[in-house]
């Protein structure tokens, strides 16, 4: 017998047996009264942490407590492909290891990389999961994006998108320019400034500025004279489309339907009344519009029938809606360019410190930008209905009592989900766009309605030819993958 209790030794003994005995199995004969947990399956990006090992010890728990009191309990292990967080550390690793890109090794090469660095770290995490004690029906394990996983996504997809609950349309998205991916809104930190902040955001040498509210006029038609409004962000005025104010403010009666004219490309902005935006108490009261960079002014521009004009290219450079003036600009370089602009043409007003409240993302530390992109969404109020529903009813009890309050306020104010993603590691989105004979492949995507959803190529295949019969078309599936982990 040894001098001294080895942990090392007796626990990995002790597993081993328990395991080969089939201990932790589950028995779906069985008539005993049934116990289920699914693991939160752990990110394929590196091994356990203490979080993992929390989580995995309350679990253990309450499923032995089970499986000792009588049920069949079973415990499902399994890994997630951790779509964004995986292909970001394997491109990291590429390019510190070999200087490439995923582009430079292409997509199928590029998937290979990320299987390897999931064989090593899955292994890594399952053989943790086994030293931890953790009493897992092994038999039943998962990963996130084998066969049967990837065959039940695809079929959801399939019949949500039947049933008109997965759509595609041109939605504001939270977009990442470094990842060069919308992310949700789960991955975005709040970051709140109460002062003028100099910050450092990746891809510029100097750190920018935030915390501001800068003021500045626009001339208006007729020699009316000007009207001025304030933005933290000022270089999506470019993409301004209308000034809205608030239909009982006696400041701007005799403004109403008229116009104001852009300084840098001419174009006229209508003088709209919201009295759901505007505030005419808050600063001078009238407040500029852009639609396609700005959540408020999106639901504006729909209530108005505006134009949307996205003015940044995916990588944050101004494109060429914002002009030559500033076109190749990165964002917040054309922030400086902007305010100098405004300065020699005489619209240039004043620069306060403002509290805000600004997004940044969880990956990449860059300031989350909201653009307007065609992506697939799932219409989560139906889901949202029943989830609310089940807890008034009791049918689920949420302990403690107190959180219920949160699950009320997530529901209640519950928005459609986008579920597509600019990444090449994860589910492909089951979808095959059209393009007719003699139409260019670059506008991939550029009509909705010439999307179709099956479960395979074939299938898009006869689904295409009975939509457009007797037309010669072209077939390209959908590049984008599913965020399949929220």
């Amino acid at each position: 017998m040894a001098k001294q209790y080895s942990p090392s030794a007796v626990e990995k003994s002790w597993y081993s047996w328990w395991e080969s005995a089939g201990y932790f199995g589950a028995d779906p004969a069985s008539t005993k009264p049934p116990f289920v947990i699914v693991l939160p399956p752990p990110n394929v990006t590196g091994a356990l942490h203490i979080g993992h090992a929390l989580t995995v010890a309350i679990e253990d728990a309450m499923i032995r407590w089970r499986r000792m009191s009588g049920y069949n309990a079973l415990w499902v292990p399994g890994v997630d492909h951790a779509g964004i967080a995986t292909q970001v550390v394997v491109e990291k690793k590429l390019m510190r290891e070999r200087k490439l890109t995923r582009h430079d090794i292409g997509r199928d090469k590029f998937i290979s990389e990320v299987l390897k660095w999931k064989d090593q770290y899955g292994g890594t995490i399952l053989g943790q999961l086994r030293r931890l004690g953790a009493s897992l029906d092994w038999s039943r394990e998962c990963f996130t994006m084998d066969d049967q996983r990837s065959k039940a996504v695809t079929e959801a997809f399939v019949r949500l998108h039947k049933d008109g609950l997965i759509y595609r349309d041109y939605r504001l998205v939270n977009w990442d320019c470094t990842l060069l991916t919308a992310i949700s809104d789960i991955e975005v930190d709040h970051l709140e400034l109460k002062e003028e902040t100099m910050l450092k955001v990746p891809g510029y040498s100097s750190p920018v500025q935030f915390g501001v509210l800068i003021s500045f006029a626009y001339p208006l038609e007729e020699g009316l004279g000007e009207i001025i409004v304030a933005t933290t962000r000022i270089e999506t005025m470019l993409g301004d489309t209308a000034i809205a104010v608030h239909p009982e403010d006696k400041r701007y009666k005799h403004l109403h339907g008229k116009h104001a004219i852009h300084p840098f490309n001419g174009r006229k902005l209508k003088i709209i009344c919201d009295a759901v935006l505007v505030d005419p108490t808050f600063g001078t009261g009238a407040v500029k519009i852009t639609p396609a960079h700005d959540p408020n002014d999106f639901e504006v521009g729909k209530r108005h029938n505006l134009e949307f004009i996205n003015i940044f290219t995916d990588d944050g450079k101004i494109n060429s809606n914002g002009g030559a003036q500033f076109e190749g600009m990165a964002r917040f370089a054309a922030r400086v360019a902007v305010i100098d602009a405004l300065k020699e043409k005489g619209l240039y007003k004043d620069t306060k410190k403002n509290e805000m409240n600004l997004g940044i993302c969880s990956r990449s530390n860059d300031v989350v930008e909201p653009m307007i992109k065609p992506q697939w969404f799932v219409n989560c109020h139906t889901m949202a209905k029943a989830g609310l529903d089940a807890v008034r009813s009791k049918k689920i009890e949420i302990i403690p009592q107190q959180y219920e309050q949160d699950w009320y306020r997530w529901l209640e104010n519950i928005r459609d989900w986008c579920v597509s993603r600019q990444l090449w590691w994860g589910h492909r989105v089951p979808a095959w766009y059209v393009t007719l004979e003699d139409e260019q492949l670059n506008d991939l995507g550029s009509n909705n309605d010439r999307w179709i959803v099956a479960r395979n190529e074939c299938d898009a295949m006869l689904e295409a030819q009975k939509k457009y019969p007797g037309k010669k078309f072209q077939l390209n599936q959908d590049p984008d993958v599913l965020d399949t982990c929220t």
